[in-house]
């Protein structure tokens, strides 16, 4: 179906950048996305949450990152050559994401995806999604950046973030 097709319908397309956390894939809204860089050097931040990795200097802006296996209460693993920062703005803020590979931007439409099921994995709380996007050949978890952090720790990063 043509993009045309699907807007007369009323249902709308999704436009996601898709990428790996060990053998799942999520997703985000591109819309929310800045860049997608390579993984540098992090520089810690005393006191921070434990799922924040530290800030890094993005063209003189202080980023902070967010290491999302640890936010998501996953096994750590050391970086690769495909480890990717994935710069997002959240609540305007702007924020690093720490992800194992950035796999690919393509649409979806909005009849793709179902709900969240109460618990997506046994270590993920499915607050953290939007839904679950089909597609003929996987499944797609749709996160929601909005409950990604709470307000207390937004506004601790906000600091830096500004």
């Amino acid at each position: 179906m043509s993009e045309a097709t699907l807007e007369k319908q009323g249902t709308s397309l999704l436009q996601l950048a898709t990428f790996r956390l060990g053998s799942e894939e999520y997703a985000v809204d591109i819309a929310t996305v800045q860049e997608i860089v390579r993984m540098t050097a992090v520089t810690r931040v005393p006191r921070a949450p434990s799922f924040v990795e530290g800030v890094v200097n993005l063209r003189g802006k202080i980023v902070p990152v967010i290491d999302l296996r640890k936010r998501f209460g996953m096994a750590t693993v050391e970086a690769t050559k495909a480890t990717r920062i994935i710069i997002v703005e959240v609540g305007g803020k702007t924020v690093g994401l720490i992800v194992d590979a950035v796999r690919e931007v393509l649409r979806l439409s909005s009849d793709a995806i179902d709900p969240t099921p109460e618990m997506v994995s046994s270590s993920i709380d499915a607050a953290f999604f939007k839904g679950v996007g089909k597609l003929e050949d996987r499944l797609i978890i749709l996160l929601d950046l909005t409950r990604l952090l709470t307000l207390d720790e937004m506004a601790a990063l906000g600091n830096d973030a500004d």
